[in-house]
Protein backbone atom coordinates (compact mmCIF):
# COMPACT_ATOMS: atom_id res chain seq x y z
CA UNK A 1 0.00 0.00 0.00
CA UNK A 2 1.46 3.33 -1.03
CA UNK A 3 1.44 6.62 0.87
CA UNK A 4 -0.27 9.49 -0.91
CA UNK A 5 1.28 12.86 -0.05
CA UNK A 6 -0.21 16.18 -1.12
CA UNK A 7 2.19 19.10 -1.41
CA UNK A 8 0.02 22.11 -0.65
CA UNK A 9 -0.03 25.71 0.50
CA UNK A 10 -2.52 28.32 -0.66
CA UNK A 11 0.33 30.82 -0.91
CA UNK A 12 2.10 30.88 -4.27
CA UNK A 13 5.85 30.94 -4.81
CA UNK A 14 6.77 28.86 -1.77
CA UNK A 15 8.28 25.89 -3.58
CA UNK A 16 5.34 23.49 -3.98
CA UNK A 17 6.21 22.33 -7.48
CA UNK A 18 9.94 22.29 -6.76
CA UNK A 19 9.25 20.11 -3.73
CA UNK A 20 6.81 17.81 -5.55
CA UNK A 21 9.18 17.13 -8.45
CA UNK A 22 12.36 16.77 -6.45
CA UNK A 23 10.85 14.75 -3.61
CA UNK A 24 9.40 12.36 -6.19
CA UNK A 25 12.76 12.12 -7.96
CA UNK A 26 14.61 11.59 -4.66
CA UNK A 27 12.26 8.78 -3.63
CA UNK A 28 12.72 7.16 -7.03
CA UNK A 29 16.49 7.46 -6.61
CA UNK A 30 16.05 5.47 -3.40
CA UNK A 31 14.44 2.63 -5.37
CA UNK A 32 10.90 3.56 -4.48
CA UNK A 33 8.20 3.25 -7.15
CA UNK A 34 6.68 6.73 -7.40
CA UNK A 35 3.75 8.39 -9.16
CA UNK A 36 3.79 12.19 -9.49
CA UNK A 37 0.38 13.80 -10.10
CA UNK A 38 0.22 17.36 -11.41
CA UNK A 39 -3.03 18.87 -10.13
CA UNK A 40 -2.19 22.44 -11.14
CA UNK A 41 -3.65 23.70 -14.45
CA UNK A 42 -0.41 25.62 -15.00
CA UNK A 43 1.27 22.26 -15.57
CA UNK A 44 4.57 23.35 -14.03
CA UNK A 45 5.37 19.98 -12.48
CA UNK A 46 4.74 18.33 -15.86
CA UNK A 47 7.20 20.66 -17.56
CA UNK A 48 9.74 20.48 -14.73
CA UNK A 49 9.95 16.69 -15.06
CA UNK A 50 10.67 16.98 -18.79
CA UNK A 51 7.25 16.45 -20.39
CA UNK A 52 5.69 18.91 -22.87
CA UNK A 53 2.36 19.84 -21.29
CA UNK A 54 0.96 21.01 -24.62
CA UNK A 55 1.72 17.70 -26.32
CA UNK A 56 0.24 15.26 -23.81
CA UNK A 57 -2.88 13.49 -25.03
CA UNK A 58 -4.07 12.26 -21.61
CA UNK A 59 -3.93 14.12 -18.32
CA UNK A 60 -5.38 14.62 -14.86
CA UNK A 61 -8.38 16.18 -16.59
CA UNK A 62 -9.37 12.83 -18.11
CA UNK A 63 -8.86 11.10 -14.77
CA UNK A 64 -10.96 13.50 -12.70
CA UNK A 65 -13.86 13.47 -15.12
CA UNK A 66 -13.86 9.69 -15.19
CA UNK A 67 -13.26 9.49 -18.92
CA UNK A 68 -10.21 7.25 -18.50
CA UNK A 69 -8.90 4.90 -15.82
CA UNK A 70 -5.77 5.74 -13.87
CA UNK A 71 -3.60 3.27 -15.77
CA UNK A 72 -4.61 4.93 -19.03
CA UNK A 73 -3.40 8.42 -18.07
CA UNK A 74 -0.03 7.46 -16.55
CA UNK A 75 2.98 8.64 -18.53
CA UNK A 76 6.56 7.39 -18.18
CA UNK A 77 9.37 9.85 -17.40
CA UNK A 78 13.09 9.78 -18.02
CA UNK A 79 13.62 8.92 -14.36
CA UNK A 80 13.64 5.22 -13.56
CA UNK A 81 10.86 4.32 -11.14
CA UNK A 82 8.98 7.61 -11.58
CA UNK A 83 5.70 7.91 -13.51
CA UNK A 84 3.58 11.00 -14.15
CA UNK A 85 -0.02 12.02 -14.49
CA UNK A 86 0.42 15.33 -16.26
CA UNK A 87 -1.61 18.50 -16.43
CA UNK A 88 -2.30 21.51 -18.60
CA UNK A 89 -4.87 24.31 -18.88
CA UNK A 90 -7.66 21.78 -19.59
CA UNK A 91 -7.70 21.01 -15.87
CA UNK A 92 -9.40 24.35 -15.19
CA UNK A 93 -12.51 23.02 -16.94
CA UNK A 94 -12.50 19.94 -14.72
CA UNK A 95 -12.55 22.13 -11.63
CA UNK A 96 -15.66 23.94 -12.87
CA UNK A 97 -17.47 20.68 -13.60
CA UNK A 98 -16.54 19.12 -10.25
CA UNK A 99 -17.93 22.06 -8.29
CA UNK A 100 -21.39 21.12 -9.53
CA UNK A 101 -21.09 17.50 -8.29
CA UNK A 102 -21.88 16.44 -4.73
CA UNK A 103 -19.07 13.88 -4.87
CA UNK A 104 -16.70 16.23 -6.70
CA UNK A 105 -14.05 16.33 -3.94
CA UNK A 106 -13.81 12.51 -3.92
CA UNK A 107 -13.10 11.95 -7.61
CA UNK A 108 -9.31 11.62 -7.27
CA UNK A 109 -9.57 9.38 -4.21
CA UNK A 110 -11.84 7.00 -6.09
CA UNK A 111 -9.63 7.02 -9.17
CA UNK A 112 -6.47 6.17 -7.21
CA UNK A 113 -7.87 3.14 -5.38
CA UNK A 114 -6.26 0.65 -7.75
CA UNK A 115 -3.10 2.69 -8.41
CA UNK A 116 -2.00 2.53 -4.78
CA UNK A 117 -1.12 -1.14 -5.19
CA UNK A 118 1.53 -0.32 -7.79
CA UNK A 119 3.44 2.50 -6.06
CA UNK A 120 5.33 3.08 -2.83
CA UNK A 121 4.50 6.79 -2.92
CA UNK A 122 2.13 9.06 -4.80
CA UNK A 123 3.08 12.75 -4.73
CA UNK A 124 0.42 15.32 -5.64
CA UNK A 125 1.42 18.85 -6.66
CA UNK A 126 -1.47 21.14 -5.71
CA UNK A 127 -2.40 24.53 -7.16
CA UNK A 128 -1.71 27.65 -5.04
CA UNK A 129 -5.36 28.04 -4.07
CA UNK A 130 -7.77 26.17 -1.81
CA UNK A 131 -10.05 25.15 -4.68
CA UNK A 132 -11.80 21.97 -5.80
CA UNK A 133 -8.55 20.55 -7.21
CA UNK A 134 -6.77 21.01 -3.88
CA UNK A 135 -9.77 19.51 -2.07
CA UNK A 136 -9.52 16.46 -4.32
CA UNK A 137 -5.84 16.10 -3.44
CA UNK A 138 -6.44 16.44 0.31
CA UNK A 139 -9.35 14.03 0.21
CA UNK A 140 -7.21 11.45 -1.57
CA UNK A 141 -4.08 11.96 0.54
CA UNK A 142 -2.77 10.15 3.59
CA UNK A 143 -0.54 13.08 4.46
CA UNK A 144 0.20 16.67 3.55
CA UNK A 145 3.56 18.43 3.32
CA UNK A 146 3.31 22.22 3.52
CA UNK A 147 6.22 24.17 1.98
CA UNK A 148 6.74 27.45 3.84
CA UNK A 149 9.05 30.13 2.50
CA UNK A 150 11.44 31.47 5.12
CA UNK A 151 10.61 35.10 4.42
CA UNK A 152 8.31 37.84 5.69
CA UNK A 153 4.61 36.82 5.74
CA UNK A 154 5.59 33.14 5.98
CA UNK A 155 2.72 32.49 8.38
CA UNK A 156 0.27 34.32 6.14
CA UNK A 157 -2.38 31.90 4.99
CA UNK A 158 -1.18 29.02 7.16
CA UNK A 159 -4.05 29.42 9.60
CA UNK A 160 -6.54 29.26 6.73
CA UNK A 161 -4.81 26.16 5.39
CA UNK A 162 -4.90 24.52 8.81
CA UNK A 163 -8.62 25.30 9.04
CA UNK A 164 -9.12 23.68 5.63
CA UNK A 165 -7.17 20.59 6.68
CA UNK A 166 -9.30 20.30 9.81
CA UNK A 167 -12.49 20.63 7.75
CA UNK A 168 -11.30 17.95 5.33
CA UNK A 169 -10.46 15.67 8.26
CA UNK A 170 -13.96 16.14 9.69
CA UNK A 171 -16.01 15.91 6.50
CA UNK A 172 -14.04 14.10 3.79
CA UNK A 173 -10.90 12.31 4.97
CA UNK A 174 -10.47 11.46 8.64
CA UNK A 175 -7.15 9.72 7.87
CA UNK A 176 -5.42 12.88 6.62
CA UNK A 177 -2.29 13.74 8.63
CA UNK A 178 0.11 16.65 8.49
CA UNK A 179 3.38 14.97 7.54
CA UNK A 180 5.20 18.22 8.12
CA UNK A 181 5.86 21.87 7.41
CA UNK A 182 8.88 22.22 5.13
CA UNK A 183 11.03 25.32 5.34
CA UNK A 184 12.04 26.37 1.82
CA UNK A 185 14.19 29.02 0.13
CA UNK A 186 16.19 29.39 3.33
CA UNK A 187 19.34 31.51 3.42
CA UNK A 188 21.13 30.88 6.70
CA UNK A 189 23.13 34.11 6.26
CA UNK A 190 19.88 36.07 6.40
CA UNK A 191 18.76 37.02 9.91
CA UNK A 192 15.12 37.31 8.83
CA UNK A 193 15.16 33.79 7.37
CA UNK A 194 16.57 32.43 10.63
CA UNK A 195 13.99 34.37 12.66
CA UNK A 196 11.13 33.03 10.52
CA UNK A 197 12.51 29.49 10.79
CA UNK A 198 12.65 29.77 14.58
CA UNK A 199 9.16 31.27 14.65
CA UNK A 200 7.76 28.32 12.71
CA UNK A 201 9.34 25.85 15.15
CA UNK A 202 8.08 27.83 18.14
CA UNK A 203 4.55 27.95 16.72
CA UNK A 204 4.19 24.47 15.21
CA UNK A 205 6.76 22.41 17.13
CA UNK A 206 7.16 18.83 15.93
CA UNK A 207 5.05 19.52 12.85
CA UNK A 208 8.08 21.30 11.35
CA UNK A 209 10.33 18.92 9.42
CA UNK A 210 14.01 18.84 10.33
CA UNK A 211 15.09 19.14 6.70
CA UNK A 212 15.50 22.70 5.43
CA UNK A 213 15.58 23.46 1.69
CA UNK A 214 18.18 26.16 0.98
CA UNK A 215 17.92 29.00 -1.50
CA UNK A 216 19.98 27.51 -4.33
CA UNK A 217 20.65 28.77 -7.85
CA UNK A 218 21.00 25.27 -9.32
CA UNK A 219 17.65 24.34 -7.80
CA UNK A 220 16.04 27.30 -9.54
CA UNK A 221 17.70 26.46 -12.87
CA UNK A 222 16.73 22.79 -13.05
CA UNK A 223 13.06 23.17 -14.13
CA UNK A 224 14.00 25.18 -17.22
CA UNK A 225 16.01 22.14 -18.35
CA UNK A 226 13.13 19.75 -17.68
CA UNK A 227 15.17 17.94 -15.05
CA UNK A 228 14.95 17.29 -11.34
CA UNK A 229 17.79 18.76 -9.29
CA UNK A 230 19.12 15.22 -8.83
CA UNK A 231 19.63 14.88 -12.57
CA UNK A 232 20.68 18.47 -13.15
CA UNK A 233 23.27 18.73 -10.37
CA UNK A 234 23.42 15.84 -7.90
CA UNK A 235 26.19 17.55 -5.94
CA UNK A 236 24.30 20.80 -5.31
CA UNK A 237 22.99 21.84 -1.93
CA UNK A 238 19.47 21.62 -3.31
CA UNK A 239 19.90 17.97 -4.34
CA UNK A 240 21.41 17.06 -0.98
CA UNK A 241 18.49 18.74 0.81
CA UNK A 242 15.82 16.88 -1.17
CA UNK A 243 17.55 13.56 -0.63
CA UNK A 244 17.51 14.37 3.09
CA UNK A 245 13.81 15.22 2.87
CA UNK A 246 13.06 11.89 1.17
CA UNK A 247 14.98 10.06 3.89
CA UNK A 248 13.15 11.95 6.64
CA UNK A 249 9.73 11.17 5.17
CA UNK A 250 10.64 7.52 4.64
CA UNK A 251 11.53 7.28 8.33
CA UNK A 252 8.53 9.29 9.48
CA UNK A 253 5.77 7.81 7.31
CA UNK A 254 7.17 4.33 6.59
CA UNK A 255 7.05 4.78 2.80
Amino acid sequence: MSRIIAIANQKGGVGKTTTSVNLAAALARMKKKVLLIDMDPQGNATVAIGVDKDEIEVSAYDLLLGELKTKDVILPTEIEGLDLIGSNSELTAAEVELIEESKGPKRLRKALKKAVDHYDAIIIDCPPTLNMLTLNALTAADGIVVPVQCEFFALEGLSALMDTIEAVQQDLNSDLHIDGLLRTMHDRRNNLANDVSNELVAHFGMKVLQTIIPRNVRLAEAPSHGESILDYDIGSNGAIAYLALANELIRKTKI
